[in-house]
This record gives C-alpha cells, sequence and structure tokens, in this order.
C-alpha cells in the first residue's frame, strides 16, 4: 500500500530530509577543505568582543606536526581511538550511570566526538547536544579517514587563552613550530586538553604535571608506532 501524502507534507519532508543531510554535504566537503574557523572560535570570539584578545589560530598539515603530538592526545583523551568508530559504548553507559545516580551530565567522549563538538556545537551539557553531536560524529567516521579526524582536531583544540591548534600552541606559548615540538612538550599541550583556560602547558601546577608525567608513560607504552596504520588509512 502506498503512502500518500499532501503537499505540504511532502514539503515538510523535503526540508526535514535537507536540514538532516546538510551537516552530511558539509563534513564531506571539509574531507578535503580546511575548516577555517570552528564553533568554539567564534563563540570565543563573542564572548570576548571586538575589542577583546584576537583569536589566535594556524592551520598546520598532519605531516607537518611532530609525530609525538597525535600520539599524546590519543594517549590522553582516546586510546581507542585506532579501532572504535566514533563511540566507546561501554564508557557511554558507564556515563549514563553516573549521571543518573549523580544527577549530572558526564561525557565520554572519544576525539571523533570531540571534534564534531568543536567544530560544529557549543560547550552546553546537554542530551539534546549530546544527541546532535552522536549524529555529526556518525557522518565524521563515515565521511573521514582517521587520519582526518586527528589532524582536524589538532587543528581546533584549544591549548591556552584564546589559542587554537597546535601550529599555534607551539609559536606561542614554546616558541617553536609544531614540527620541532618535543615529546615533553606534546605531552604538556596534551595535560591541559581537559580545561585549557584554567591549566597552563608553560606553568603547570601540581594537576597538570602529574597529567604530563602519565601522559608521558603511556605514549611510552604505546610507540611510536601505534599510530602508523591510521595516519596511513
Amino acid at each position: 500500500m502506498r503512502l500518500l501524502l499532501s503537499r505540504p507534507g511532502r514539503y515538510v519532508l523535503i526540508i526535514a530530509g535537507a536540514i538532516l543531510l546538510a551537516p552530511a554535504v558539509l563534513i564531506l566537503l571539509m574531507r578535503w577543505v580546511n575548516p577555517p574557523i570552528s564553533a568554539y572560535m567564534l563563540r570565543t570570539h563573542w564572548q570576548t568582543g571586538a575589542d577583546g584578545p584576537a583569536i589566535h589560530h594556524r592551520w598546520t598539515p598532519l605531516d607537518d606536526i611532530a609525530p609525538c603530538m597525535p600520539l599524546a592526545a590519543v594517549a590522553s583523551e582516546d586510546q581507542t581511538f585506532p579501532d572504535h568508530h566514533g563511540f566507546v559504548w561501554s564508557a557511554i553507559t558507564d556515563a549514563i550511570a553516573d549521571n543518573a545516580r549523580g544527577g549530572s551530565v558526564r561525557g565520554a567522549s572519544t576525539i571523533s566526538q570531540q571534534t564534531a563538538k568543536n567544530l560544529f556545537l557549543w560547550p552546553a551539557k546537554s542530551y539534546v547536544r549530546k544527541a546532535i553531536e552522536a549524529y555529526l560524529t556518525g557522518w565524521l567516521e563515515v565521511l573521514w579517514p582517521k587520519r582526518r579526524i586527528l589532524e582536524v582536531y589538532l587543528n581546533i583544540a584549544q591549548f591556552d587563552d584564546h589559542v587554537f591548534g597546535v601550529g599555534s600552541a607551539a609559536q606561542r606559548l614554546f616558541g617553536t613550530t609544531a614540527a620541532g615540538l618535543s615529546p615533553d612538550q606534546c605531552a604538556a599541550l596534551a595535560a591541559v586538553l581537559p580545561a585549557p583556560t584554567r591549566y597552563s602547558a608553560t606553568a603547570p601546577g601540581p594537576h597538570v604535571r602529574g597529567r604530563k608525567t602519565w601522559i608521558a608513560g603511556q605514549m611510552r607504552q604505546l610507540g611510536r608506532d601505534y599510530l602508523d596504520d591510521v595516519l596511513t588509512r
């Protein structure tokens, strides 16, 4: 039996389909076109106003970033990155259980989810935002190789106040290029990723020093070859 829709009903379906597919088209384009800005950069600019500090961001191709930086990011944020398809369901289940017990929304984000959030969304902790994030993450995993996801992540992640991307962070925080970062500096940058406006990679307190030591140990344990397969996909 064929389902008959009125003309307004067909228009609604067409509009709804266009809205749902528009992100996929944009994400597919960004497989080859580097995003000039992210939602988080725009939010930071709006919060400080036109007279506030400038946003520091410089796109750096993954081949021009020291190999220790993607390794540090994965060691710190998402050691399942090479193998998952955007989500770690066991971590999500644990987070939902914790949220139900504590009454707050705790994340369980992979690097893919963080890339979707930083690029397109806002930082509010809500299930609505997480649902949109999940939808966008699915498209990222379908349309981008892992290498591209990691490249975009490292170029839009915030590492200090108004400092976005490894290229700008290396220059402004350590006076070097992204390619010239040392393993210790890579671990320091990864250590501040959870809260880059509260923690400092160049003047680390006890918390950041502890995280940096842990990340450096994880980097040694994973080894330099850990991401080779991912970065050639």
